[in-house]
């Protein structure tokens, strides 16, 4: 069995988005609907741009799956792309602040900020989504619920009291909420003040960021490592949604919160329970976010991360010409007024992708038989401690 492991080709205005998802264990049933649902939930949400209006994003399995399961090779994905002007779209004659343009113009030796830019651009993370798609329906199997949500945009932060009570609701009540949301938030009387907040933007040619959070239920305890640093589910999970384009910080648990904080006021007590899924143990709180040492508690994962406002701006941005060194405004293309409930998505998609590979490392097998045979073990173990 190798380890779990993706990777995307593709530029923005390309023909298409690949992906290939390898590590997978044979026997898994795979729902491709699944799939096109979270790539329609990425272009979806309020304040998005024109591009949305133009792709309709859906994933054709090229390979690995046979008869509706997998084989246990690599899945391959394809999304085409309809805006798939690339060979006809200028250069352009400026790099635009806040992008990679300059950046890897710098690094290419090169003024073509079209040869980083399609590359560079978010509209990669669309086939991630589409690799944590078929990634996610694993740890679904095994009863592990990955659900992010929005919880502040433009300064503006949802009822935390809300959040708890979606939380406390069935899983399928917390989804209906949240897609009832032009936002993706659990606080249905966030939207219209929101909503006012990103109109507000549009109209002075502005853009606006946000924080989304991402919870894991279900998760058994064991998962990640404290060997090392890299190995830390920590670190990983964060490397994960530090790699989502214009996320900016990471936080588990109580964050920065826990830094203000006595350590009377920060850690989870340890309790005695009755039999439980994992177990006796337990905790009393869950300050830390589900993660001790880099390992998961059997807790909720808690993760939260910030993403900054989109840097193409209407109003436009200082920058200078490439050939003259004139100073002048940035070109200005398509973009959003905010991405924040599409970038909640993504930063689903790559925790799932993550915890999916944490899952197989501790519970490894080439075929989903062998998996839940070790899955199974480790329970009865836990019930044993």
């Amino acid at each position: 069995m190798s380890r779990l492991s993706w990777t995307t080709a593709g530029e923005s205005h390309g023909k298409a988005l690949v992906g290939v998802l390898s590590g997978l264990p044979a026997g898994l049933a795979l729902a491709l609907e699944r799939v096109d649902g979270e790539l329609e939930r990425r272009q979806g949400g309020y304040g998005r741009g024109g591009r949305m209006k133009i792709e309709r994003d859906r994933a054709a399995i090229l390979s690995g799956v046979r008869a509706g399961r997998t084989l246990g090779s690599p899945i391959a994905l394809e999304i085409v792309n309809r805006d798939a002007t690339i060979e006809a779209l200028p250069v352009p004659r400026d790099p635009r602040p806040g992008h990679a343009d300059l950046s890897g113009c710098q690094k290419l030796w090169m003024r073509d900020p079209r040869a980083v830019l399609e590359r560079a651009s978010a509209r990669e993370t669309a086939m991630r989504v589409a690799l944590a798609g078929v990634a996610r329906q694993l740890l679904e199997h095994f009863g592990i619920e990955i659900f992010a949500h929005v919880v502040e945009l433009g300064g503006l932060a949802v009822d935390e009291a809300r959040v708890g009570e979606a939380f406390a609701a069935s899983g399928g009540e917390r989804a209906a909420r949240r897609a009832a949301s032009a936002f993706f938030a659990l606080d249905p009387q966030a939207d219209e003040p929101l909503r006012q907040r990103v109109d507000a933007a549009r109209q002075a040619g502005d853009s606006l960021g946000g924080v989304f959070e991402v919870r894991a239920l279900g998760l058994p305890p064991g998962l990640g490592s404290y060997h090392s640093g890299p190995e830390r589910l920590t670190s990983r999970l964060g490397a994960a949604l530090l790699s989502i384009p214009a996320i900016k910080a990471v936080a588990f648990g109580l964050g920065f919160e826990a830094a203000r904080l006595p350590g009377s006021k920060v850690q989870d007590p340890i309790v005695a329970r009755g039999p439980g899924p994992w177990g006796r143990f337990g905790r009393a709180s869950n300050h830390a976010g589900g993660l001790e040492g880099g390992v998961t508690t059997g807790e909720p994962l808690v993760v939260r991360a910030a993403m900054k406002p989109i840097p193409t701006l209407r109003q436009g941005v200082a920058t200078v010409d490439f050939e003259t060194g004139e100073e002048r405004l940035a070109t200005y293309q398509r973009s959003d007024v905010t991405s924040v409930p599409a970038a909640s998505v993504v930063g689903e998609a790559m925790v799932a992708l993550e915890l999916a590979a944490a899952f197989l490392e501790r519970f490894s097998g080439d075929a989903l038989a062998q998996v839940e045979a070790a899955f199974e073990a480790h329970r009865e173990a836990l019930r044993r401690l």
